[in-house]
């Protein structure tokens, strides 16, 4: 058995994106980067989930072009495997680990300092900006799921919003639900790694 993934190939940065496990997605300078950075994380995001993801080996099912996004450091294109949609079990599975993304980055900043390391010119963010980073891109990312959110919406309510419309499995939405998943939990563990690091 093996893990599929695919790479998202920019021109100065290439990320490598697993289809089975939502936000388990690490970049890098070149896909043999990102490959090595992607298995490299395997038990930190198999502690976050709290799901064994095993030690199988990785498989590349294809490549997309990256864009300007990519190269700044986000993942952001769709490939044809999000045409078809999923499998309502699978689906309900991957909420789940969006749940869990959720409840470990509370975990994280529960036990995190307020203030941060910095980097080496004194740039970066204090723990409540990173997490107010957080809940507002996705509350923009919610309309890429055609879900409209109240003014002002608390954030767990957003949640359970999301991934009540996640669960779904809507179709024709500019982010199909899969999508959605894997980009909303990378950027949630991305942070929480972030907060994590910042804390020591």
């Amino acid at each position: 058995m093996s893990h599929r993934v695919y790479a998202e190939a920019g021109a100065k940065r290439v990320f490598v994106v697993s289809l089975e496990w939502p936000g388990w997605c690490r970049g890098g300078r070149s896909l043999e980067d990102a490959l090595e950075h992607f298995a490299h994380y395997a038990p930190r995001y198999a502690d976050a989930v709290g799901v064994d993801v095993g030690d199988d080996d990785i498989e590349i099912i294809g490549e997309v072009p990256g864009d300007a996004t990519t190269d700044f450091g986000a993942p952001r294109v769709q490939g044809p495997w999000d045409e078809m949609p999923l499998p309502d079990d699978v689906r309900r599975a991957h909420v789940d680990v969006l749940r869990r993304c959720w409840e470990f980055l509370d975990e994280v900043v529960a036990r995190a300092p307020r203030e941060l390391a910095r980097g080496p010119r004194g740039g970066g963010r204090d723990r409540d900006q990173v997490v107010e980073h957080v809940r507002e891109a996705e509350r923009r990312w919610c309309a890429k799921a055609g879900l409209r959110l109240a003014p002002r919406t608390p954030w767990v309510l957003q949640r359970a919003q999301l991934t009540r419309r996640l669960d779904e499995g809507y179709v024709a939405q500019a982010w199909p639900a899969d999508f959605a998943l894997r980009i909303i939990a990378w950027h949630i563990l991305d942070h929480a790694w972030e907060i994590e690091d910042k804390s020591s």
